[in-house]
């Protein structure tokens, strides 16, 4: 009881709480106890009001983090190490730019399928040895480079004194992939039918043509590989993609665990000290500098019993100011349960499962977007619900509470997230790889709670413009044409993006 008295007072009494992701989680919970202890005993379970928030001040919730240790070796490569000793394991991230801003306009998916092969064989190693010693280390291996995304991401992780062996195995698939024939005629066997899966899937169909729609071409508008990209891969073109962009220069490696920081740095160093390769040149490609006019794209998709919904618009870089003003909005309107779409669309009209919003900023302008697939005969009421509470969020100005609840959930499921190595070894990459400042996750939870009910106006009246914003359907064009002509200009399209009469 001592120990929760001493909590609350320290909540009542403090301006700013500063927290470690550890003790933030320890004090939610001790609340949470005191408000039980704190109940009369007699209370009927049936007549406590749940109030579905966490009993946290209303005070800033203030969480430093500990600071990496940020160097170069000599060949370029970018360090980025953070001693972390809770666990005894030790975790690996590399980003290797640029990513799919380099796939050539022929070879849609050429950055996911070298990343994808990179374990599949190496000059000492088969596939099946890597997975072998992988496991025997009881050790994650992995790569991908997603579609949009500007750098390709390769991990390993395992136990702390294994990491001589992960970074032997890491430094290998990075560094000496050989790519074997038998091996992709079988990995693209495999991505072709999980290409036949997702085109299959409206949620796919739709965001695949909202990037088209809203860059119209180049690799930024690409969500997928073809068939015929797939059909046409071939080893020589990763291993040339391989050669051009896999660099030190190109590269930052983080790691996170039970280390000491110079015992690790001599490892790696070890291990991808030989790897040669100065940085490349930028890739900034092009983002359409005017937005379209308002317009409902319509996927034709016979037969379909539901509808998917997509209205969104460009957004903003990973280091526009911008960010804290747009994370608000976009819980306040679709970021969870909680979600003024969610409790419409859902709670309030049951045209949905879910309703969501969310935003992508990268080195580039991302998108920001809300969805839900909805049931065919609902696809207009759920259209007007989707344009009310689009109008309604940049034309009125956010209740103090529910500005308040919006904020305190963004920094609250920030701060519990630190609890995780490999989000903490992120955030500091995400920092590194984009220029924030060095004191960005410091000064997080105060920009965020600075954010006001005129700063999500201004910011939801540039985002959620109605004169601008592009729309996605997904559905069968003969059940739903009609009622969606009611609220903007629509044009038909087949699956591949090719217009239909």
């Amino acid at each position: 009881m001592m120990r929760n008295s001493m909590i609350r007072r320290q909540v009542e009494t403090s301006g700013l709480i500063r927290l470690s992701g550890a003790a933030l989680a320890l004090t939610v919970i001790a609340l949470a106890v005191f408000s039980a202890q704190g109940q009369e005993k007699s209370t009927p379970l049936s007549r406590v009001e749940r109030l579905g928030r966490a009993p946290v001040s209303k005070d800033v919730l203030w969480v430093q983090l500990p600071r990496p240790t940020i160097t170069k070796l000599p060949n370029g490569l970018t360090l980025l190490l953070l001693e972390d000793h809770k666990l005894p394991t030790t975790t690996f991230t590399m980003w290797i730019r640029p990513g799919q801003l380099a796939d050539p306009g022929e070879l849609p998916g050429l950055a996911s399928f070298t990343a994808d092969m990179l374990r599949e064989g190496t000059e000492s190693r088969s596939s099946l040895a890597i997975a072998a010693e992988a496991d025997s280390l009881g050790a994650t291996l992995g790569a991908n480079s997603r579609f949009g995304a500007s750098y390709t991401v390769v991990n390993a992780s395992g136990f702390a004194d294994s990491a001589p062996q992960l970074l032997d195995l890491l430094s290998d698939i990075v560094l000496h992939p050989v790519f074997p024939p038998a091996e992709l005629a079988n990995y693209k066997q495999r991505e072709t039918a999980a290409l036949e899966q997702r085109l299959a899937n409206p949620a796919f169909l739709g965001q695949k043509t909202f990037r088209q729609v809203l860059y119209g071409e180049g690799p930024l508008a690409v969500a997928s590989p073809t068939k015929d990209s797939i059909a046409r891969i071939t080893a020589e073109d990763l291993k040339r993609f391989h050669d051009q962009h896999y660099r030190p220069g190109n590269t930052i490696l983080g790691a996170v665990g039970d280390f000491k920081t110079e015992e690790i740095r001599g490892l790696i160093s070890k291990y991808f000290g030989t790897w040669s390769g100065g940085a490349e040149p930028p890739i900034s490609p092009a983002v359409k500098a005017e937005p379209l006019p308002a317009r409902i794209t319509l996927v034709d998709r016979p037969g379909s019993v539901q509808t998917f919904i997509i209205g969104g618009s460009l957004g903003i870089r990973r280091s526009d100011p911008e960010y804290y003003a747009l994370q608000v909005m976009n819980q306040i309107l679709g970021g969870g349960p909680q979600s003024r779409l969610f409790l419409d669309l859902r709670e309030e009209h049951g045209y949905t499962y879910g309703a969501y919003s969310n935003f992508n900023a990268e080195i580039y302008p991302g998108e920001w977007l809300a969805a839900a697939a909805v049931r065919t005969p609902v696809t207009d009421g759920s259209m007007e619900r989707f344009i009310y509470q689009f109008k309604r969020i940049s034309s009125e100005s956010v209740p103090q509470s529910e500005l308040d609840d919006a904020r305190h959930a963004i920094v609250a499921n920030f701060a519990l997230s630190l609890e995780q190595p490999g989000r903490l070894l992120d955030n500091w990459m995400t920092v590194q790889y984009y220029g924030l400042p060095a004191d960005y996750w410091d000064q997080y939870a105060s920009h965020i709670s600075a954010v006001d009910a005129v700063g999500v106006q201004v910011t939801a009246r540039k985002f959620v413009d109605m004169a601008h914003l592009q729309w996605v359907c997904v559905g069968d064009r003969y059940q739903i044409q009609e009622a969606l002509a009611k609220y903007a200009p629509v044009t038909v399209v087949d699956a591949d993006g090719k217009p239909e009469k």
